[in-house]
């Protein structure tokens, strides 16, 4: 790993989930960055992790400290825009969770005023990282189904239970699985396919007693080519997670990316064997390449979730373009919008 600058200084506006299982390993992993500071109101987890970091009580300490160069806004949905404009208006460069914001008005307004004090601004939108969508992506560029004519991706799990005392849960805060999975999902479309013309949507709370949505069916509109997105929370067999079918054949990719697991165990990003997964897992391949019928496993290219921020290095230190831009983070945010329209009103929504 090359460090031909200093590391980027760099606080953790939280230390739940994200910042435990994510944001924590991949930025000590990654030397070109030094944790310096992190934000827990009340408790002191991040000493047993990270005991170099000064754990502070407020965002300001965060915004307020002139040698912090980078925050990473991984706070709930509903406090990121805020959060957000306060780092940046302390000049600091931020990393947002996803969803970028709840509302696409409050993202155009964080990308106008980064552009403005030219800071750099981007969402943590890991799962272009994931392997299973990395051979995905790689199969469409190559054409190995022909011309592809259908796209349907799936995020399910099986939690028939309501979370106690979690944001999560509370519709209050405007989230819900759209915004939590949804997310990722139109990202990667978007990644595929671009902008679609319109939006049609199904979002229902299934478990009993749910307060916010679990379950969502979209579909984007584009001129030649279906696109279905799903999730669902009461989903305890799934079936594949893409299904790809072409004017030559399919491709189907069951399982998950096995990096959160990873991370979760304490495994160090990047090391030996990161991101690999076994041949059982592999998709399957049907298709005609060069006139000849073939049907086999396709390998999974390994995933990378600690390419988000060698990029971001790069990005602050060296001018590269940023992999997620908030341009892009944005639109998925107004298709979440035109979703939840769409729902309401039981009609397509333009983009």
């Amino acid at each position: 790993m090359e460090i031909s600058a200093a590391p980027v200084k760099t606080a953790l506006a939280s230390f739940g989930m994200s910042g435990l299982v994510f944001h924590g390993p991949l930025l000590d992993a990654d030397k070109r960055f030094e944790l310096v500071k992190v934000l827990e109101r009340t408790k002191n987890e991040t000493v047993k992790k990270y005991p170099y970091a000064k754990i502070v009580r407020s965002f300001d300490e965060l915004c307020k400290d002139d040698s912090i160069e980078l925050i990473v806004v991984n706070t709930p949905d509903h406090t990121h825009y805020e959060l957000c404009r306060k780092a940046l208006e302390h000049e600091k460069h931020v990393v947002v969770e996803k969803p970028f914001t709840q509302k696409y008005a409050e993202a155009l307004e964080l990308i106008e005023l980064a552009e403005k004090k030219n800071l750099l601004l981007t969402v943590f939108q890991n799962r272009r990282w994931d392997g299973d969508f990395l051979t995905v992506k790689k199969a469409i560029e190559n054409k190995l189904l022909g011309r592809l004519v259908s796209y349907e991706a799936h995020f399910d799990r099986f939690r028939n239970y309501i979370q106690p005392d979690t944001w999560k849960e509370d519709s209050q805060t405007g989230t819900g699985t759209l915004f939590n999975l949804g997310s990722h999902l139109i990202d990667q479309a978007l990644v595929l396919f671009g902008k679609p013309d319109a939006v049609t949507a199904d979002i229902r709370a299934l478990r009993t007693s749910s307060d916010v949505d679990d379950t969502f069916e979209l579909w984007l509109h584009y001129p030649d080519i279906r696109v279905s997105l799903s999730a669902s929370y009461l989903v305890r067999e799934p079936g594949p997670r893409y299904t790809l079918h072409g004017t030559e054949g399919s491709l189907l990719k069951w399982g998950i990316d096995p990096q959160e697991a990873e991370l979760k165990k304490g495994v160090i990003p990047g090391s030996k064997g990161w991101g690999e997964e076994p041949e059982s897992e592999f998709g399957l391949l049907h298709t005609t390449l060069q006139g000849k019928d073939v049907k086999e496993k396709l390998a999974t290219i390994p995933g990378n979730y600690p390419a988000f921020y060698a990029n971001l290095y790069s990005a602050i230190r060296h001018g590269e373009k940023l992999a997620v831009n908030p341009a892009e983070a944005a639109m998925v945010t107004k298709i979440i919008e035109a979703a939840f329209i769409s729902h309401k009103e039981k009609r397509a929504v333009e983009v």
